[in-house]
């Protein structure tokens, strides 16, 4: 990667040069030139990507706006206005393509790639090389369309390169992060990305993610390791919203040998599977007996 950068910079150098050029010494001549390296210089990038279609198409765009400026620049531009790399536009490779295009371009570069981190990292930063902005919107929909095809392996890296680049250091990054290593079976991982990342924060850590660590407890049979978290969401005052949430704890207890256990948390939120009843009655549709008229 060190050498193609470099390779990658000494082109842009070049370029630049010829910009310069283009102002001085025979239009024709130099357009030609420009036109030359700066297709050069794209198919060699469009090569470190793994080579696509989307690719050369952004390839394409981009050195039909460098003609488009050569010629500019050549008829309204004199030689004192050029002064340096700062008055020399940045090729945005790809930047009039749709993001669903760049984005399902990623999805399928990503499927395809070896399973190594350094390709995928590769991948990444080549991806989001010529963005203004880190586009963090763009990345979740990827992450949405590798969990759609269950490549958790890929979600897990994706996001951990997020992180590093100090990216999505959100609650629902950790949660979607502990998720994909569950499903992939690194239970031990997620388990320590939720013990330093959220766990320490019971009082306040939202109630959704509660449920997914608890859910994955009770999945990979660690009920020791549920009821501790469901007591110290209890120690809070914390009240679950969902009775799935008090059927896994009070089976815990049962299967830890703990049954008074098991009936004080039934006793306790019971109101959550009467509340639960009453929705069902309401959406059975039984009928609700009319008042008799009052007589005056």
């Amino acid at each position: 990667m060190v050498a193609e950068s470099s390779a990658l910079l000494g082109g842009w150098i070049l370029l630049l040069d010829l910009w310069v050029r283009l102002s001085n010494d025979s239009y024709d001549n130099g357009r030609d030139e420009l036109v030359k390296e700066c297709n050069k210089i794209n198919v060699e990038r469009a090569e470190s990507l793994s080579s696509c279609y989307s690719v050369m198409r952004y390839s394409t765009i981009s050195c039909q706006k460098n003609e488009e400026s050569a010629e500019d620049i050549s008829h309204s531009t004199s030689q004192n206005q050029i002064k340096g790399m700062g008055s020399v536009p940045r090729c945005q490779i790809g930047e009039n393509v749709p993001r669903n295009e760049k984005n399902s371009f990623l999805v399928t570069t990503l499927m395809d790639l070896p399973d190594s981190k350094e390709a995928v990292y590769s991948a990444l930063d080549a991806w989001v090389a010529w963005e203004r902005d880190f586009p963090i919107g763009a990345l979740k929909n990827v992450l949405l369309a590798l969990e759609k095809e269950q490549q958790w392996h890929r979600v897990v890296q994706v996001i951990k390169w997020m992180l590093s680049k100090g990216q999505g250091t959100t609650n629902g990054t950790y949660g979607q992060l502990i998720h994909a290593l569950d499903m992939g079976n690194r239970v031990e991982e997620a388990q320590e990305i939720w013990k330093k990342k959220l766990a320490f924060d019971l009082h306040s850590v939202p109630w959704k993610l509660c449920k997914l660590v608890i859910s994955m407890y009770y999945r990979n049979k660690m009920l020791e390791e549920l009821v501790t978290l469901f007591k110290g969401l209890e120690s809070f005052d914390r009240k679950p919203p969902e009775k799935s949430i008090v059927r896994k704890v009070s089976n815990a207890y049962e299967l830890l040998g703990l049954p008074e256990e098991k009936e004080r948390v039934m006793e306790k939120y019971k109101n959550l599977f009467v509340e639960s009843s009453r929705k069902k009655i309401s959406r059975s549709g039984s009928p609700i007996k009319a008042r008799p008229s009052q007589k005056g």
